[in-house]
């Protein structure tokens, strides 16, 4: 025993062991520095990079820009923080090179189990190539609806309505609706008495429509006056199309609504309206 401990105390007293640890400690710290200081650079190379295309007469649309900025970032992450992973094995006295090798096997033995994961990864590079959606579009994925907040290697970020953020893996994605890309449409159905006033309101309201052309930006043209949708003894309702940009249809609805209510209450015509969005 006292042979074993002045081993052990010879080892911890020498002081080339303390400098080894000391000069590793301190390759350590400058290589997860100097990854962070290149992430950082690369980031912000990547955005200066985007934000001069923004004055190029040939440039991607801002939705797909933002997108392809997210995935290029985490690529950017990934790559490096790899890199320092090495370094820091090479550090602590670990021969990279048989590790990669025998990782390579190691892989394959595992790849198997992880389809999964490379079903998530290709998956997320052809929605981006196929630009079925990007950062900032308005979606549903199966059950889920909302904001797109980004879109990684292996999962897509989704915030919704209620600010629920969820996070769906890109192998799981198998039918997408985007309603960022088209124009949307406001249907509002105004309902009347049918009293004798129609022809009344249906020039009040054509002349409200007429006038409305230009004055909202969301609004792609003046709303169309489609006529008569129903009909009884009691009541008529009139129904009221307009084509919006994508995801205002709700707010131009509304809209449609006030000035609408406005215009037949100034007419004398008492009204009320049904309304629905696609």
């Amino acid at each position: 025993m006292d042979r074993i401990y002045d081993n052990v105390a010879k080892e911890i007293l020498d002081e080339k062991i303390w400098l080894l640890m000391g000069e590793g400690i301190i390759k350590i710290f400058l290589v997860l520095l100097l990854s962070r200081i290149i992430i950082t650079i690369g980031k912000t190379i990547l955005n200066k990079f985007f934000k001069a295309r923004l004055r190029s007469p040939i440039r991607v649309t801002e939705r797909r820009e933002a997108t392809l900025i997210k995935l290029l970032e985490n690529i950017i992450t990934y790559v490096i923080n790899f890199i320092a992973l090495l370094m820091i094995l090479e550090i602590l006295g670990l021969h990279v090179m048989p590790l990669l090798a025998g990782a390579g096997v190691l892989g394959l033995a595992i790849g198997f189990g992880a389809q999964s994961l490379v079903k998530d990864i290709i998956t997320g590079f052809f929605v981006i190539f196929e630009d079925q959606f990007s950062v900032g579009d308005y979606i549903k994925i199966n059950t889920f609806e909302g904001e797109v907040i980004e879109i990684g290697l292996r999962t897509t970020k989704i915030k919704s309505g209620a600010g629920e953020l969820h996070f769906i893996p890109n192998g799981s994605i198998i039918q997408v609706t985007n309603y960022s890309i088209l124009n949307s449409v406001a249907i509002v159905d105004v309902t009347i008495p049918n009293d004798g006033s129609t022809e009344r309101a249906e020039k009040v309201l054509i002349d409200l429509l007429n006038s409305m052309e230009g004055k909202y930006e969301a609004l792609i043209k003046a709303p169309e006056f489609l006529g008569i949708e129903k009909i009884s003894p009691e009541e008529i309702v009139f129904r009221i199309k307009a084509e919006t940009k994508p995801m205002h249809h709700i707010e131009i609805s509304r809209i449609l609504r006030k000035e609408i209510s406005a215009a037949l209450d100034a007419s004398g015509i008492k009204s009320t309206y049904n309304g629905s969005e696609s």
